[in-house]
């Protein structure tokens, strides 16, 4: 009988705030069980001077933790699943998804500015290529510089002038109590999020049966299936965690839905299509929507983007 458990999770603000929700769901399963969170700096926090480009290092974020988790110096990882590489890092480790969060990207303002409003002389901070040629691709005059640093740490660089605007997953912001922040939502017709945004992933050992027992519980199933769907749609596109890949997956009515897109880096192409199936189906949609934009022409830009 599992005692006590030690989850590996990064220090930002967010991340202890997801792995304290893991916390309390096993907390309320089992009340007696002793949980310690192991805070772990990853290579992502320590190097600070860096873009996140295209050829940033696989689990960038994630990395350290997952390395703990296989050492035993912790029993279960948390981390947020759109920062997990689509590959996966050991074949030892399996995973649960929790419940998804807002999935949207928002936008974040100094002067409560919309982004309609903004142009080359306003300012706008994103670590994102996804993002960036999304917003190129409403407005090629937009003004997108590069910002590092975890969602308080932006903001404030928006608050003392360096940025006028901002753009960052929804799902951190409203778990962060931010909202007070957003200037507007974007929908999947405007941007489409990151694969798996919004979701958190709890990574076990496979070997741990009992630990694996206790998790299942707190698993969503729809959400482990669509996420699935949409890091299929990007794997068989070839892309990693910070490619200018985007993708949505959702269940509704006995169908399964995806829409996904690739776009080049300054947004003048895009190739963005959608493809729903009876629930019933077995077939990976986001595997057959990738393959569908292949056909159609989006590996141009696949080779593009690993050219330059």
């Amino acid at each position: 009988m599992i005692k006590s458990i030690k989850i590996g999770t990064r220090s930002s603000k967010l991340a202890l705030y997801q792995s304290n929700l893991v916390k309390e769901k096993l907390t309320s399963l089992l009340p007696d069980l002793k949980i310690i969170l192991v805070e772990i700096k990853t290579k992502g926090d320590k190097i600070q001077d860096r873009n996140l480009d295209r050829n940033i290092d696989k689990g960038f974020f994630v990395k350290e933790i997952q390395e703990h988790l296989l050492d035993d110096q912790i029993d279960i990882a948390v981390h947020s699943l759109k920062d997990l590489p689509v590959e996966n890092y050991s074949d030892d480790v399996t995973s649960i998804i929790l419940k998804r969060g807002n999935h949207n990207d928002v936008f974040l303002s100094r002067n409560k500015k919309k982004l309609s409003n903004f142009d080359h002389t306003l300012k706008i901070g994103t670590s994102s290529l996804r993002r960036k040629a999304q917003l190129l691709n409403i407005n090629s005059d937009l003004n997108i510089n590069d910002i590092r640093g975890n969602v308080d740490t932006r903001i404030s660089k928006m608050l003392n002038g360096e940025y006028d605007g901002l753009v960052m997953a929804a799902a951190g912001i409203e778990r962060l109590g931010l909202k007070e922040y957003i200037t507007e939502y974007f929908d999947i017709d405007k941007m489409l999020p990151a694969p798996g945004q919004g979701a958190i992933s709890v990574e076990i050992r496979k070997k741990n049966n009992e630990m694996h027992d206790i998790l299942k519980n707190i698993n969503d199933e729809e959400t482990n299936l669509c996420t699935h769907y949409e890091r299929s749609f990007m794997n068989e596109l070839g892309g990693g965690c910070n490619s200018p890949i985007g993708a949505y997956s959702s269940i509704s009515n006995n169908k399964k839905k995806i829409t996904g897109s690739i776009l080049s880096l300054d947004g003048k192409q895009v190739y963005k299509r959608s493809l729903e199936k009876d629930i019933s189906s077995d077939i990976n949609i986001g595997k057959l929507l990738a393959k569908d934009l292949i056909k159609s022409g989006a590996n141009e830009i696949i080779k593009n983007i690993t050219i330059e």
